[in-house]
């Protein structure tokens, strides 16, 4: 917002009419939730004037365009869900279009720009390396993958390679996903094991989860600002889940905390994360999705906007505690089964957590080494994840994705 009252109109008319004298031409506007949000606050707080004026001006601006005027107004913002109704209308911001993660063709297609310029070293096809890395990166934006690339340039410039090599690639990923490794941080034995055990119980328990996610790579090297760990998981393109799916995802989140509780009859702070997707996830079921016994099929989402005040809740007393019961319900069940699954397989979580304590890291690879393949099907290469792909391009469709990082 302008420090003086009136400029911020006066800019969006400048703007416009600079786009009429060049038409035709593009009008992008970036970040639009900076002054397009939705005006009022029910009545709580007093609006930014400016901000609206600026607001107004922009839309005065829109409407008075022609459909033959040659100018193209566009904008972006990741908080569609705040913006004014208004900017919305016919004949404004009419025209929706999501943007979502790209799909493992997608980030072929990506790495494969971003790869030209990089020397790579003789033993490194570009095609294979694109794929192999396409399926490592679930989750990962254009942005992401430019860093991926990158990294993995410069790693190799500071080994004095003569050219990138899959082990600096891999590098890069892990610098990406987890951070910096923070060599001066030192745990001692017995965080260490901790750490190592509480790893090792989501890992197993994700194996033996028909619904879970597939491990790619489990690291109990500290990286960023606080991970003692982090997982990298192969998520489902999947957007509905059933009641069982989900209990398993619940289960293999619980994993961790479960293990600890095992093998060292104590717990610890590492399961902070595990509970707060946990608790996510048992209060949407039970509000959202009309998955509760006691509530049955009714629905009591929060509303987001920001002209609802923020104490509003759209259920009574009485209802608050039927869903706090039925939440802690629905963790204490998955964590009794959770306990009943590591304890059946307690030698596979010690094989596990003391190959992390010997090698600080476990991939795909090393878990079938250790417990032999999956009791399910799963598609792990790119070939398997994305059938038929005759060459680049693929059919353009974009798949939402995500990456889970432990703690």
């Amino acid at each position: 917002m302008e420090l003086f009252v009136g400029v911020g109109p006066s800019r969006v008319r400048d703007l416009f009419a600079q786009a009429r004298q060049l038409a035709p031409c593009i009008v992008f506007i970036d970040e639009i939730d900076a002054i397009g949000r939705s005006r009022g606050r029910g009545g709580l707080i007093g609006g930014n004037d400016e901000r609206e004026n600026t607001l107004n001006q922009l839309l005065v601006e829109m409407d008075g365009f022609q459909p033959n005027s040659g100018v193209v107004v566009l904008a972006g913002t990741n908080r569609v869900d705040v913006l004014d109704p208004a900017l919305m209308r016919p004949g404004r911001f009419d025209r929706q279009i999501s943007i979502d993660p790209p799909d493992i063709k997608g980030r072929r297609d990506i790495f494969l720009v971003h790869l030209r310029p990089i020397k790579l070293d003789a033993s490194v096809d570009q095609d294979s390396i694109a794929k192999e890395l396409a399926a490592r990166t679930p989750g990962f934006a254009g942005a992401d993958i430019a860093n991926v690339c990158n990294e993995a340039a410069l790693i190799a410039a500071r080994a004095g390679a003569k050219g990138v090599t899959r082990e600096h690639f891999e590098a890069a990923i892990d610098r990406v996903v987890g951070g910096i490794e923070k060599k001066s941080m030192v745990m001692s034995p017995e965080e260490k094991r901790t750490v190592a055990y509480h790893e090792a119980g989501h890992a197993v328990a994700g194996w033996f989860l028909e619904n879970a996610s597939p491990l790619l790579k489990v690291s109990i090297v500290p990286r960023g600002s606080a991970a003692l760990g982090y997982a990298q998981y192969q998520p489902r393109d999947q957007r509905l889940y059933s009641r069982e799916q989900l209990l398993d995802l619940m289960c293999m989140t619980l994993a961790g905390r479960v293990s600890e509780e095992i093998f060292f009859g104590q717990v610890s702070t590492g399961a902070a994360d595990d509970f707060t997707k946990i608790t996510s996830m048992a209060y949407n079921q039970v509000t959202q999705w009309g998955m509760g016994e006691a509530l049955g099929n009714m629905a009591f989402q929060r509303r987001n906007d920001d002209a609802t005040p923020r104490f509003y809740k759209p259920y009574s007393d009485k209802t608050a505690q039927k869903i706090d019961e039925e939440v802690r319900q629905l963790v204490s069940n998955a964590y009794e089964r959770t306990r009943r699954l590591l304890e059946e397989k307690k030698e596979q979580v010690r094989l596990v957590a003391e190959e992390l304590l010997t090698n600080e890291m476990i991939t795909r690879e090393s878990m079938e080494a250790l417990l032999g393949k999956r009791p399910f099907v799963e598609h792990k290469s790119f070939e398997e994840l994305a059938p038929g792909l005759p060459g680049i391009g693929g059919d353009g469709a974009l798949a939402k994705s995500k990456l889970v990082k432990l703690r």
